[in-house]
């Protein structure tokens, strides 16, 4: 039987140093030879027609491929489509949707359109109604897919939760009950890869989401929902989770299968071909065992300071890490193996985009907590401060939100005192219950690293070489707003920014936005500041006003940079008359057929088929269409 497109295209790395190569990321249902060409493309630079190819890997019965594709002219637009030994099976029979396309930047560029948000579950089935109204990511795919030619993002920025692995859907519940017994734990969350790889299914079958992440470059990077709510938020809670049956099996499957769904797409060519993981997991006619190794080597409890042996690679030498800067993951809860990384950086231009992990990298122990690691910590203040004055902008991507509130700020560095044990052991206990059931995770929970960060920002924002901008992108906390500090004095010369956008399909209780709008307020303040007098700890060192928010409902912020000037936009989904031409519906909930080799994703097994007109082409459920509607723009550099 012919090879079959189950999920993807996934347009991920575009390369802004030459613009010529990039990659796309595809899963089959079948061993197969992945291959993209791109159709009516000039030729390249050296004479070579544009495209590539790449035989697949296999995890945990799983096949995938991350397809090398080079030949590209710098400054152009090239349609492309995907075969599977040499049958195309994308752009799927029928679609709606324009072809999908590769935008290379022009070298060198005068300037980048990101567009970054978080926060999405899924839409939901046919028949249902959606309690959290249109999808951001949705909505763009709509007003893309309306007019080709309108202003798109250079690159998706998603800054976590992606899938949701502990809140699934009524049909993955569904899928879930036929194939195990929920009363037994973790329930209806996520147990294992299969079921992880339902959660993408899900969420990238979508069919406006699926064209849209086909032709509009992504970079990604976890937070707590990836996993789990709560995603290390203290040493108890962790030893609380390793002592449970069925965590060991969970984490060890959302690390591999966001290594392989996420972050692989995240890496360039070259770091690819010098990631002794990825070697061993495509040199093997299985990969799981390695990347298995690895996924319980990264959730281990190493030393430093020691060498840890990488799947089908030498043991991993820490000093030689640090210099070349290695790029695989690190590791849960305590000191990392030096030669692990999820963090990684990206050029745009004169823009430089640091993705910081501020769940994998902390350090968890009560009287030293940390979100990152002493190495990781480096890793981002050389990234940020080599060949200072190359860059125009520095944005640094981190899930959490390094500018809260003042009131939550303060309630979190509060509620970090009482945990060190600031008023002894009864309000020590206080502070936990209070941590885990308020989310008081953030960077103003790690009081120290909060410090840190702030002096990292306030360097690279100063001096004859500064930027322009140090902009901190976040989301998580289901709202969008911008915030920016006032400086007592040393203020650095680059303007400095918290922008926050989140959620891109979610909601939050009415009793939280009462809680976050307090938060700004001068009572807010003045409680805050009791807080701290409690807690007996001092305030920070300078003050941040919100400059604007905050926006309650489903977002996507865009950031413009076009030399030393920087332009903000805020667009929020709207529900719309009239249809995107796509419908959805789901399919059954039981059982495992193989697709039809021509974007039919399995039918059987409750994974989705989108139909235009009756025909089948892919995606699940009807929806009237969505619009972005911009609510907020404002300029936050002017260039000289």
């Amino acid at each position: 039987m012919a090879a079959g497109l189950r999920l993807g295209p996934l347009l991920r790395y575009v390369d802004w140093e030459t613009g010529d190569h990039a990659t796309v990321w595809i899963e089959a249902d079948r061993p197969c030879t992945a291959e993209v060409r791109c159709t009516g493309a000039p030729l390249g630079h050296g004479g070579d027609e544009a495209g590539g190819s790449a035989h697949t890997f296999q995890v945990e019965g799983h096949h995938y491929a991350l397809v090398p594709v080079t030949g590209l002219t710098p400054g152009s637009s090239t349609a492309y489509e995907v075969l599977l030994d040499g049958r195309r099976v994308w752009p799927l029979d029928g679609s709606p949707f324009p072809q999908s396309t590769i935008r290379t930047p022009a070298v060198p560029a005068d300037g980048v359109r990101i567009s970054f948000g978080s926060c999405r579950w899924a839409a939901p089935p046919a028949g249902e109604h959606d309690p959290v109204g249109p999808d951001a990511l949705d909505s763009l795919a709509a007003r893309l897919a309306a007019d080709p030619a309108a202003d798109r993002p250079d690159v998706l920025v998603l800054i976590g939760d992606q899938v949701y692995a502990d809140e699934t859907s009524k049909a993955t519940r569904r899928w879930l009950a036929a194939r195990r017994d929920l009363r037994e734990p973790p329930g209806a969350e996520v147990a294992d890869y299969e079921e992880y790889t339902r959660l993408y299914d899900e969420s990238w079958a979508d069919p406006e989401v699926r064209w849209l992440l086909s032709t509009v470059p992504s970079l990604m990077i976890f937070d707590d929902h990836d996993v789990i709510d709560d995603w290390n938020t203290s040493a108890s809670w962790l030893a609380e989770m390793r002592a449970t049956a069925w965590w060991r099996e969970r984490v060890l499957s959302g690390l591999m299968s966001y290594w392989v769904y996420q972050h692989l797409g995240n890496l360039s060519p070259a770091e690819l071909d010098a990631d002794p993981l990825y070697t061993a997991v495509r040199s093997s006619p299985d990969g799981t065992d390695a990347l298995r190794q690895f996924a319980a080597a990264a959730d281990a409890d190493h030393p430093a300071d020691q060498p840890v042996d990488l799947p089908g690679g030498p043991a991993s030498d820490p000093a030689a890490d640090r210099r070349a800067g290695h790029s695989a993951p690190q590791r849960l809860g305590t000191p990392p193996p030096v030669g692990f990384r999820w963090s990684y950086r990206r050029d745009f231009g004169r823009t430089r985009l640091l993705m910081v992990d501020t769940r994998a990298a902390r350090v968890l122990d009560e009287q030293n907590r940390s979100m990152l690691h002493e190495d990781e910590e480096q890793w981002l203040r050389d990234q940020a401060l080599e060949a200072h004055g190359s860059y125009d902008h520095l944005l640094i991507g981190t899930s959490l939100p390094w500018l809260l509130p003042p009131l939550i700020h303060d309630l979190e560095s509060w509620d970090a005192a009482l945990c060190r044990g600031s008023r002894g052991a009864r309000w020590a206990r206080f502070g936990e219950d209070l941590r885990r059931g308020a989310d008081l995770e953030h960077w103003a929970a790690f009081p120290e690293s909060f410090e840190r960060l702030t002096g990292l920002i306030t360097e690279a924002g100063s001096g004859p070489a500064a930027p322009a901008t140090v902009c901190v992108l976040s989301g998580d906390v289901h709202h969008a707003y911008v915030a920016e500090p006032e400086w007592p004095d040393g203020a650095p010369d680059a303007r400095v920014f918290q922008l926050t956008c989140s959620p891109l399909h979610n909601a939050i209780q009415s009793t939280v936005r009462v809680a976050f709008r307090f938060g700004w307020s001068r009572a807010g303040r003045r409680l805050g500041r009791a807080l701290l007098r409690h807690g007996r700890i001092g305030r920070p060192g300078f003050r941040w006003r919100r400059g604007g928010g905050p926006w309650f409902g489903n977002h996507l912020m865009t950031l413009e940079l076009i030399g030393r000037s920087a332009e903000l936009r805020l667009d929020r989904a709207r529900a719309g008359d009239g249809r995107t031409g796509a419908r959805r519906t789901a399919a059954g909930a039981t059982g495992r057929a193989g697709g039809d080799g021509n974007g039919d994703l399995r039918g059987g097994d409750g994974r989705n088929r989108w139909i235009t007109g009756g025909r089948t082409t892919g995606g699940r459920a009807e929806r009237t269409g969505s619009r972005l509607v911009n609510v907020d723009r404002r300029s936050l550099a002017k260039g000289p």
